[in-house]
């Protein structure tokens, strides 16, 4: 298991994107082992719900930027693999593949650039929180609303992966 923390640098807010002003977008690679003999993604689903991560979906990445700016949001990677970038336009492409984890924080612009034929997501969120799906705004008031309501999701009380002791919880410090 890697963590990838550096992407904070790379994905200051950004007028498409506010991404988050405190916490950092996570990847654990290859951290989940997928056996051939289960559905992957049921694994997947079992491991979030386990800490507190639900409301989940099975699907792919939408092809075009967009991010959450009320709720953090979780992605175990099934099947396949695939390019995204994370951050928005300013940020970093990746590579994707089986058994990683990417846990975006609230205002993290996210975009599937291509993917195998494939490829499966799992996707989840924390009880606190409202979903919503935005999309650059060249409204300078929404984008303003949108940046403050990403800074008021709170921290969760459990890594999606390993639980209340996870390295999440130390990579997201509490705010005071």
């Amino acid at each position: 298991m890697a963590l990838l923390e550096d992407l904070k640098k790379s994905a200051k807010r950004s007028p498409a994107v506010p991404n988050h002003p405190r916490w950092p977008l996570v990847i654990y690679w290859s951290v989940l082992h997928l056996p051939r003999t289960l559905d992957p993604a049921a694994v997947i689903e079992d491991v979030f719900d386990r800490n507190g991560w639900g409301d989940g979906w099975r699907n792919g990445i939408y092809d075009y930027l967009h991010y959450h700016s009320r709720i953090h949001e979780v992605l175990g990677i099934a099947r396949g693999s695939a390019k995204v970038r994370l951050g928005g336009n300013r940020g970093r492409t990746l590579k994707l593949g089986a058994g990683d984890v990417v846990i975006l924080p609230a205002g993290t612009g996210h975009q599937c650039l291509a993917a195998s034929k494939n490829f499966l997501v799992v996707g989840a969120y924390r009880p606190s929180g409202t979903y919503d799906e935005c999309r650059p705004s060249a409204n300078a008031g929404e984008h303003e609303k949108r940046i403050n309501s990403v800074a008021q999701v709170k921290r969760p009380r459990k890594d999606p992966v390993f639980g209340a002791k996870g390295p999440l919880l130390k990579m997201w410090k509490p705010t005071r």
